[in-house]
């Protein structure tokens, strides 16, 4: 019998049939802590609602779920709540403790949430880009951990356009120029782009290809629907040209040229869409979600009957998969009003991407929609993050009001409850803020109980402390002092403060004599006191000679003393420009050269953990690299992305430079040092040679005819132009290596840290 088992398994395995492990909880737990699997007993249960429930079995843990998934969600809350054991991003393989603490009581939870999504597009480039499969085993274990069951799986969709487009009659050169390159691809899949970062190698679609299956592979085994790409009617640009095909021009988007979209009253528009949806078909399988975002941060056409385009759109997917659902994001002006008006209930399902800032749902928001998405299903969405910028963020009081009149029995919003589905994680980069992670994966089980409008602050004060014990693994509390002061400060962005993402570090930015927000759509609005994270990290090195060696409090640690540090160099700059502004010669010697230390100071601190090291992105792009051209021209993707982001017209013009700003130790180093030295040494000369009054500003010469207006502004103090672009460039063409390994102690540093901070 074991001899026909085992040759039915071979056969299947050459076939390329994947066979399901019995319990993928089980190889989860393992994959995490080896052993840990024979520490629980995990039993799937068939029931109509969704949930997990936890009780004792002699000496191993009993986790009950309705599905794999929700089993895995079960364990995670389990860790958290009862062996204060919390698997995060910068603690993926926690070691358990030989005898597990006993559950006294079988506590269960449910929710009616039962679609559960994750990613945006843009962390497939900002945070995934590089990503080898040991990384995506564990991402997909984050996942599993966190209750998601539809992620959107869109690596290797690369591999589907260069097939159809060679089908097509396009040359391989041609192919090259409209795919984009690897830390690219989302805004290419996006249709904002073509060929930025281009062209990639053949062996690079090989590797994409093979990891998309590995993906794919593991998230169905766990019982997860991935959401492929679906088709979009995106084309190059001259696809009129090249095919005859009757398409709208894209444009233009920050200085790129957009593909061109494919009009459904073209005659070859079920043409191509069946031969894209036949070649996604034939590498990775069916799905029952696919995500479409047609006409993507673009004003209205007239030209376009978007009605007839959803509809074109939609029968394409049914004729892959008549039951699938089409997942749209909900932002900016999509989902169009006439697409959703002409497709039926229950076909199209929208991601209200930023639900606890600007929901559209119904909530108040600038972005509110009166009637929300009507009759179609959405989820509830927690975007938090713009561009992978490292930086402590989170909008706790808005999001669980949100979610509150989102999915609370006695909301005022009937309609929007009754349409909604579940909730999702759609950050434009990952592995940062995990409190916030952990408040929206846990506030679906607890929809029962949400707290009412008055009582959040209590809610989100009761939830913190829990937070410290599962974190941590103590009650501590100095560590909950802590908590509590970043929970009322710099984890709760008000309602109102529409920035997008973290406060940005004055690091950063380009020099100037007003330097505020980095990038150009942060929107940022000061809305804490810079105090309070400075007293906080005092609080978390006060005690970290206690917790030496316990990896979530060391990551912390240095997360705080960085923002603590960020916040306080921003005073020091704003006393340096001071000194310039009222021409204090000696203050301002003083002063820019101690601006200049904390930034070197902050990149020390940073290289104690591997997860704020450059290295750990460069090497990761170099490694998928086979051959020095391919492994150069990954480096050069990773370098362009996270500085000037495109060419000099996308950097300046476009202000797409500093977009995917990073806090990391050697960029801080070789970047930004040599932007702020040149720029203060700049004004330094220029103090030292200003001393005599400019006459024109007196009204001589050509300027007599000026107004008052324009020659008091003339009288006022001007930096020294610089063509930062020039300066930025050549360090993206650089191949100097950068260090993945830490190095240094993260307390003594933070000490450091905190020692200088006290001298002033």
């Amino acid at each position: 019998m074991m001899r026909h088992l085992i040759i039915s398994l071979l056969s299947l395995l050459c076939m390329g049939v994947t066979v399901v492990n019995a319990n993928p909880v089980d190889d989860l737990l393992n994959r995490m802590d080896p052993g840990a699997a024979a520490k629980f007993r995990t039993e799937l249960q068939p029931s109509a609602t969704d949930f997990f429930e936890l009780s004792q079995d002699g000496t191993h843990v009993c986790v009950k779920g309705n599905t794999w998934v929700n089993i895995a969600a079960g364990v995670n809350w389990y860790l958290k709540h009862y062996a204060g054991i919390m698997v995060s991003w910068n603690n993926m393989h926690p070691r358990l403790p030989r005898h597990l603490p006993s559950v006294a009581k079988p506590e269960r939870h449910t929710t009616w949430l039962t679609d559960r999504y994750d990613f945006n597009y843009c962390t497939f480039s900002y945070s995934m880009a590089f990503w080898d499969w040991k990384r995506w085993e564990e991402e997909i274990d984050w996942m599993a951990l966190h209750g998601i069951n539809m992620p959107l799986a869109a690596t290797g969709e690369e591999v589907v356009w260069r097939n159809i487009l060679l089908k097509l009659g396009y040359s391989k050169e041609a192919v090259g120029k409209f795919i984009a390159g690897p830390a690219f691809l989302a805004w290419w899949a996006m249709n904002n782009l073509e060929g930025w970062g281009g062209p990639l190698p053949d062996r690079w679609y090989e590797q994409q290809a093979a990891l998309q299956k590995k993906i794919l592979a593991r998230e169905r085994q766990l019982g997860m629907h991935p959401v492929l790409p679906g088709y979009s009617g995106m084309v190059p640009h001259d696809a009129k040209e090249k095919l005859g095909l009757n398409v709208t021009p894209g444009g233009t988007w920050n200085g790129y040229t957009r593909p061109a979209n494919l009009l459904p009253t073209d005659s070859h528009f079920d043409r191509i869409a069946d031969l894209y949806y036949q070649e996604l078909t034939r590498l990775y399988g069916k799905a029952d979600y696919y995500s479409m975002d047609p006409f993507h941060e673009s004003a209205d056409n007239a030209a376009i009957d978007y009605a007839a385009c959803g509809r074109k759109l939609l029968a394409a997917m049914k004729r892959t998969n008549a039951k699938a659902v089409w997942v749209v994001q909900g932002w900016t002006e999509n989902p169009r009003p006439e697409i959703m008006n002409a497709l039926p209930a229950g076909d199209l399902l929208v991601l209200d991407l930023f639900s606890e800032c600007r929901p559209m749902f119904g909530a108040p928001s600038v972005w509110r929609r009166a009637d929300g998405y009507g009759k179609h299903p959405w989820l509830f969405c927690m975007l938090e993050n713009f561009g992978a910028n490292v930086g402590l963020h989170g909008r706790m009081d808005q999001l669980i009001n949100n979610f509150r009149l989102a999915a609370a029995a006695n909301t005022p919003l009937a309609s929007a409850r009754e349409h909604l589905k579940g909730y999702g994680f759609t950050m434009e980069g990952s592995e940062n803020n995990p409190v916030m992670f952990e408040l929206m994966s846990e506030l679906p089980w607890m929809v029962g109980s949400l707290p009412s409008a008055d009582s959040i602050a209590t809610f989100r004060q009761q939830w913190l402390n829990a937070y410290v014990r599962a974190r941590y693994g103590t009650d501590d509390a100095t560590l909950q002092q802590v908590w509590q002061l970043l929970g009322n400060s710099i984890y709760n962005c008000p309602a109102g403060n529409n920035q997008q993402g973290p406060h940005e570090s004055i690091f950063d930015g380009r020099p100037s004599l007003n330097n505020f927000q980095v990038k150009s759509w942060s929107k940022m609005h000061n809305y804490y006191d810079p105090a309070d994270t400075r007293r906080a990290a005092e609080l978390m090195v006060s005690v970290a000679d206690h917790y030496r060696g316990n990896n979530n409090f060391e990551y912390d640690l240095v997360d705080i003393v960085r923002q603590a540090l960020d916040d306080q160099a921003r005073l020091q700059y704003l006393r340096t420009i001071a000194d310039y502004n009222g021409f204090d010669r000696q203050a301002f010697s003083r002063d820019s050269a101690r601006f200049l230390n904390m930034l070197l100071l902050q990149d020390s601190l940073l290289g104690t953990r591997r997860e704020f090291r450059l290295g750990h992105w460069t090497e990761a792009a170099r490694s998928l690299g086979q051959t020095p051209s391919e492994k150069d021209l990954y480096e050069w993707n990773a370098r362009v992305q996270i500085t000037t982001w495109g060419n000099r017209v996308c950097a300046d013009e476009g202000g797409l430079r500093d977009y995917a700003h990073k806090e990391w130790q050697g960029l801080l180093r070789d970047f930004y040092y040599p932007r702020w030295h040149t720029y203060l040494d700049a004004l330094s000369k220029q103090m030292a040679h200003d001393t005599k009054p400019d006459l024109t500003v007196l009204g001589e010469g050509a300027n007599a005819n000026k107004t008052a207006t324009e020659l008091f502004a003339m009288a006022l103090p001007k930096g020294p132009v610089i063509d930062w672009y020039a300066l930025e460039e050549p360090w993206t063409l650089q191949h100097n290596s950068y260090s993945a390994e830490p190095v240094g102690d993260c307390i003594d540093l933070a000490k450091r840290v905190m020692k200088v901070l006290g001298e002033n």
